[in-house]
């Protein structure tokens, strides 16, 4: 009996953590998640976004209320769409389809992840090469394709780059992505704050603001004008909050982000995403505007073809060129080695590293053209639209079916190869969400909303229709003998693993002294000279003396926050490792 259970253990453990439910004592609590969504949200995107609101005409008023509203939404969804589902089945969502869709369900849909990953990680190492560009002169790539053939060669060699980078070191990678949050944070806020000034003087001939309303009252002048690029009405307050709310909408009603949410000890911690979207994409979308809007103002360009390493540059100064290079190479990793991923289950007997490379050739080639970054948010909002339904479907099982008394694991109970039902339910969806588009019958900003109720009630009809209201009794032992083959797996596991992680103890001082000079330094340091800049500047005189002094000192404290910020993850890295050793 014991050696029975010991290997059923055995056998479970070879199944691999992927495709086993996250046990409890590897839960995090909200520290770790806001923090994870403050580093993941705030990146090279927000230069094309924040300009994007400008170009397409949206007045102030409705950017303050339609974003604000917006993502609140958005964390709404996380909240109780996404982490309920993530918490209960502690799965991630690639894993769940492979268990519960069949093999040619899966290959589709992870098909259509390579495709946005693809685009996305393209689109972010465009935005690193803009900021190239301007080191070399190389003139602004203002058309679709490139213009230049030495813009050509810089983002294809960034490309190679990052691909390289996927294919051997994404690890290191990922932990000095991690260290960059808080610095895109500060940078972002201060590259809107400097500017306000010259963008100010330029309207008014005063460099000062004496109140919010002035504040308002410029914005709506000069950035949010209401009047779009073609010199049209601009798009409105509801188009405004459907674009905050569909920007992440493969995370949320995509459930995308059960990989990163099914370690949340509460569903309740899925409101930590207020820091991504409240920060990354309420405070950073419109700071990049006002930089944007002062950059093409300064350079004499339209907003709609400045790119965001000019913009950068004319609000940071050398500084820019670190925020969009760093911001724009870590988010096209993260994306470029997700591809892979995805890549590799669709041609499972392709090593992951091959696919990789094949995968970053096609990187390579999309990175040289320019529209695919200016398209970067309704490239994000179709993106929504396709994997919107696979969330929908996903939702029926787990929240629907048990309130109808249908089986949530019909299909693998039944024991079918292929899940029918899911595939024709996301083919009927897409074809309703991209009809609905195709007659223009609602913003597209909207379209996911019915085409994810839509998805359910297919899925729900067509799965009764299937077997999901039947019993399976052989079945059914089976899945609770396999889920207690986990329970005790996962004990064995938590008695391992805390014998071998023991707690770190105290902080040693030379942690906390290599700590603080990143924070006072490197953070605190910049907010205090933008600050100067913003609101000790009754000339433009000064201003530029202020201005001047920003850029000059920012460099450096950017320099310094990166090599102690780095230097504080390695010597705490090494810390609990050694913890774990110690006996």
């Amino acid at each position: 009996m014991t050696d029975t259970a010991g290997d059923a253990r055995l056998s479970v453990a070879e199944m691999g953590d992927e495709s086993l439910p996250v046990p409890a004592h590897r839960l995090h609590g909200p520290g770790h998640f806001l923090g994870l969504y403050a580093a993941e949200h705030v990146a090279a995107t927000e230069f094309v976004i924040g300009a994007a609101f400008v170009a397409m005409g949206a007045t102030i008023q409705d950017i303050l209320i339609g974003l604000l509203v917006g993502n609140i939404l958005a964390t709404l969804s996380f909240a109780f769409i996404t982490a309920p589902i993530a918490v209960k089945t502690r799965l991630s969502l690639y894993s769940y389809l492979d268990q519960n869709m069949g093999e040619l369900f899966s290959r589709f849909y992870n098909g259509a992840n390579v495709l946005i990953f693809v685009a996305i990680s393209a689109a972010m190492i465009t935005v690193s090469a803009t900021a190239v560009r301007v080191l070399f002169d190389i003139p602004p790539q203002t058309y679709p394709y490139p213009t230049n053939a030495y813009f050509a060669l810089i983002a294809a060699s960034a490309s190679v780059i990052a691909v390289l980078v996927a294919y051997f070191g994404f690890n290191a990678l990922s932990e000095f992505a991690s260290i960059c949050a808080p610095w895109l944070m500060v940078m972002f806020t201060a590259g809107g704050m400097v500017l306000v000034p010259q963008l100010n003087e330029s309207l008014t001939g005063y460099t000062t603001l004496s109140s919010f309303s002035d504040f308002l009252g410029l914005a709506g002048t000069a950035v949010f004008t209401g009047t779009n690029a073609a010199g049209e009405p601009g798009i409105g307050l509801w188009e405004v909050i459907g674009f905050a709310w569909a920007a992440n909408t493969f995370a949320h009603f995509g459930l995308i982000d059960m990989a990163l949410l099914r370690y949340a000890k509460k569903s309740i911690y899925g409101l930590c995403t207020a820091t991504g979207m409240m920060f990354g994409h309420y405070v950073a979308w419109i700071s990049a505007a006002l930089m944007g809007a002062a950059t093409a103002s300064i350079m004499g360009l339209s907003i709609a073809v400045v790119s965001p390493g000019d913009v950068a540059y004319y609000a940071l100064g050398a500084s820019g060129f670190v925020i969009v290079i760093v911001a724009g190479w870590t988010t096209a990793n993260s994306n470029l080695y997700r591809a892979g991923l995805a890549a590799q289950a669709v041609v499972p007997n392709v090593p992951r590293k091959r696919v990789t490379l094949i995968v970053g050739s096609v990187v390579v080639v999309g990175s040289c053209f320019p529209f695919i970054y200016r398209s970067i948010l309704p490239l994000l909002t179709y993106a929504g639209l396709v994997l919107v339904p696979i969330g929908g479907i996903v939702f029926a099982e787990q929240q629907v079916f048990p309130r109808l008394g249908y089986k949530s694991n019909w299909h693998r109970l039944k024991g079918v190869k292929d899940n029918v039902p899911a595939l024709i339910t996301w083919g009927v969806s897409l074809v309703f969400g991209f009809g609905l588009n195709f007659l223009d019958v609602i913003p597209f900003v909207f379209l996911f909303l019915p085409t994810w109720v839509v998805s359910i009630a297919t899925y729900t009809l067509l799965a009764k229709r299937a077997g999901a209201d039947r019993s399976y009794p052989e079945a059914e032992k089976r899945e609770q003998a396999f889920r207690e083959q986990v329970e005790a797996y996962h004990a064995q596991l938590a008695v391992e693993e805390s014998q071998v992680h023991q707690p770190v103890g105290s902080t040693p001082l030379s942690i906390k002294v290599i700590r603080a000079i990143w924070i006072l330094i490197g953070l605190l340091v910049p907010a205090v000279l933008a600050w100067r800049v913003l609101f000790h500047s009754p000339d433009i005189y000064v201003y530029y003396v202020n201005l001047e002094r920003f850029y000059d000192l920012t460099i450096w404290c950017t320099v310094i926050y990166f090599v102690f910020a780095y230097w504080d993850l390695k010597r705490s890295k090494a810390l609990r490792e050694q913890a774990s050793v110690t006996p």
